[in-house]
């Protein structure tokens, strides 16, 4: 991983910390989103698949709340990465991606539910994050 000086004085990018053992539980082991939440509640990746495919069936509810739960684990998580409120957190970086797609969850179920300060807010956030992330995930 490269980092660059940023020029312009802000903060640098953040990186999150991989957790190897729950990707390889997903995909090696072919284990469910549930079980990989269950065993490693602070990775938001987890989170994010469930609530994609609570999304993805009708139970919006249901996806905002896991959404809403990735999304605070995520915040820890950026915290004791050294994260101060503001900042990049690259998309590129494959453990960033957990968080960046619990925020945009929680973008799109909240405005489900008519949530629409939220809707904004969490659209913004992600779009100041990574304007990649948010490229990639607004649709």
């Amino acid at each position: 991983m490269t980092t660059h000086k940023n020029l312009l004085g802000g903060p640098d990018p953040t990186y999150l910390a991989e957790n190897e053992e729950a990707y390889r539980l997903l995909g090696e082991e072919s284990r469910s989103p549930a079980a990989v939440a269950a065993k490693y509640p602070t990775f938001s990746l987890a989170w994010a698949m469930l609530a994609d495919d609570a999304f993805e069936a009708g139970r919006v509810v249901e996806s905002y709340a896991y959404a809403r739960t990735g999304y605070h684990r995520g915040l820890d998580a950026l915290r004791r990465a050294g994260w101060k409120g503001h900042g990049p957190i690259p998309w590129d970086h494959r453990a960033n991606r957990g968080f960046l797609r619990c925020l945009a969850a929680l973008a799109r179920a909240a405005g489900e539910i008519d949530e629409k300060d939220e809707t904004e807010r969490c659209w913004q956030f992600l779009k100041d994050s990574s304007a990649e992330a948010y490229t990639e995930l607004k649709r």
